[in-house]
């Protein structure tokens, strides 16, 4: 067993929250710009500390007045949008506990959430999600909610009107560190979501750290950040309190086709993303190149970032390859650089592994990618690599007043403050989740001698063959995803003779592909019958194969009609695959794998 500890550069204190935050913040630096928000006419306006502490204490006082006691729960559903971060600080500031619920949910799930956890009242962004709540709802429930398009802020703002705010200094006194800060419900990929507890503490002792660790990153020079991830996932939540706590202006983009236009507006010096964004990002910039005619010089481009970037990371690129990186620079990379505002250092990549190729890829680029790993369970992450500890492959160290550890049998376990106090209403589950004070994630990993982690799968997706053969879907799964005309795939074979896949086509990539190729513009379920799309496909799956040994590759395919989408049912909000529900779904496909005979 191997272990892995780093003391903390802050020390938490106990009577300090979130909600804190905010009056530290205006009364600090009142005039320091917090966030901008859309304009309305492409650009931002800025918020300053002193603006947005008034709209928190506002919303706050408004949901006093509502009756919100200190402890209640208030679900909030909503995209990544500056109103999600003023109503959470606001729920704080009133001593409540944030419920996130996903704007994507069914009712079904909206209902259990909303359930299990009590939630007292709901905002919600849109109409549509307020109806959405109100049928999930028990028959008879008469608690408010308010919609944000429909001037739902605005009426608590008149609400509170009235209240003391002498009261908002007492319920902010009555919190402490150790206080539960929001429950957020685990993506459900293995059964029914849970609610998992996480405390003021934990998040503040997280964020404080990581500015400590990385004040470069974070504290530099008009530093700033957009948010483009659900802030009901627990990173895009992390990320919102570490711009709070770094004092970094902070922007929201809650449609994920405006990205592309808000990274060119906005300029951020550093984002929080997923694996899929990096892989589009390469994907469509080869299409784009191919298209124009310069498809060769952009993979040499991406060849010498990928050779720059390793020699850098083992002593230092040669003269040659100085040169040849300068060149495609001028050529290549800085178009790319552009695409994302031009001002763009760094990138904080979790969710999933990025694959080394990427990695060494934008850091040749000039966009420095850091991994790191945490679960919802961490409230986000226990590991990450910084600019000057950056070991591309791995997801870094442990951050400070965190440990890790490997168990004999693989199993990552955290340790710290920031793991989570329990699961809400499940001291069964919560018990079955530690042995010996150490919480039991469930993902599988090696720490090297000097600390650092790296993933190498999760012990509840380890196939077995029928020949005994474990195989970990990751490695495969991973990059055959890289490919670009490549959505998602679902590596399969358990108790089966072999591994098999179920794939499925990019929508966004595959017409471009089809035209580079000469062929016909058809949809993903006609282009799914094409020789010519099968055949490339096939290339995607020999590439993948080299990455494992011949029990473990893949040996046979098919290519699905359809994607594997969070509205399908096959994806969490974080884009984990439902492996159970895409099986019940696709029986016929994975039973259509075995039909024939064997593959020699």
């Amino acid at each position: 067993m191997r272990e892995a500890s780093r003391p903390p550069l802050v020390d938490a204190d106990p009577a300090h929250h979130l909600a804190r935050l905010v009056v530290v913040n205006a009364d600090e630096q009142p005039d320091a710009v917090s966030f901008r928000r859309p304009d309305g006419s492409g650009g931002w306006a800025d918020v300053t500390a002193a603006q947005f502490r008034r709209e928190v204490e506002d919303v706050a006082a408004g949901l006093v007045a509502a009756g919100v006691a200190v402890g209640d729960r208030v679900g909030l559903m909503s995209r990544t949008r500056y109103e999600w971060t003023l109503v959470d600080f606001a729920i704080w500031t009133a001593g409540a506990v944030t419920v996130p619920v996903y704007e994507t949910s069914s009712r079904e799930q909206v209902a259990w959430v909303l359930q299990d956890s009590g939630a007292r009242v709901v905002v919600a962004e849109t109409a549509a999600h307020a109806g959405l709540v109100s049928r999930a709802r028990a028959e008879g429930d008469g608690s408010p909610t308010w919609t944000v398009d429909d001037g739902g802020l605005d009426a608590l703002r008149a609400l509170g009107a009235d209240v003391d705010r002498a009261e908002l200094d007492r319920r902010r006194a009555s919190l402490r560190g150790s206080s539960p800060a929001t429950l957020i419900y685990t993506s459900g990929t293995t059964g029914r979501p849970r609610g998992c507890v996480l405390t003021h503490e934990g998040f503040l002792l997280l964020a404080e750290n990581a500015v400590a660790l990385m004040p470069g990153v974070l504290r530099g020079q008009d530093a700033s950040t957009l948010l483009f991830l659900p802030l009901a996932h627990v990173l895009g939540r992390f990320v919102q309190v570490l711009a709070v706590a770094a004092r970094t202006p902070m922007g929201h983009t809650p449609d994920p086709k405006q990205l592309a236009d808000d990274l060119v507006s906005f300029r951020p010096t550093y984002v929080l993303s997923v694996p899929r964004v990096f892989e589009k990002i390469y994907n469509g910039a080869e299409a784009k190149a191919d298209a124009a005619g310069r498809g060769d010089l952009f993979r040499r481009a991406a060849g010498v970032a990928e050779r720059w970037s390793r020699a850098e990371q083992s002593g230092g690129a040669g003269l040659l390859l100085k040169a040849q990186h300068a060149l495609f620079d001028r050529l290549v990379y800085r178009r790319i650089r552009a695409a994302t505002g031009g001002r763009l250092e760094y990138a904080v990549s979790g969710g999933a592994p990025l694959g080394e190729r990427l990695g060494h890829f934008f850091r040749g680029v000039g966009i420095t990618v850091l991994e790191g790993y945490g679960l919802t369970e961490s409230t986000a992450p226990t590991t990450v690599c910084t600019p000057d500890a950056l070991r591309i492959g791995t997801v870094g160290r442990p951050l400070p007043g965190t440990s890790v550890r490997v168990a004999d049998d693989g199993e990552i376990q955290l340790r710290g403050a920031h793991v989570t106090a329990g699961y809400w209403h499940d001291d069964a589950a919560t018990a079955a989740a530690t042995v010996d004070g150490w919480f039991r994630t469930g993902d599988l990993g090696h720490l090297d001698d000097d600390g650092y982690l790296r993933i190498t799968g999760r012990s509840k997706e380890i196939l077995v063959t029928a020949a005994g053969k474990n195989v970990a879907p990751a490695v495969l799964e991973d990059r055959l995803r890289a490919h670009p005309l490549v959505g998602q795939c679902m590596v399969v074979g358990d108790g089966r003779p072999f591994v098999g896949a179920l794939v499925t086509l990019d929508p966004d990539m595959l017409p471009i592909w089809l035209s580079n190729h000469g062929l016909p513009a058809v949809g993903p379920a006609e282009a799914s019958a094409l020789p010519e799309v099968v055949a490339e496909v096939q290339r995607a799956v020999d590439a993948a194969n080299e990455a494992v040994s011949r029990a473990e590759s893949v040996r046979r395919f098919v290519v699905l009609p359809t994607d594997l989408t969070e509205e399908t049912g096959h994806l969490t909000p974080s884009l984990k695959l439902k492996r159970q529900a895409v099986l019940r779904d696709h029986a016929d496909r994975v039973e259509e794998i075995y039909a024939a005979a064997p593959p020699r």
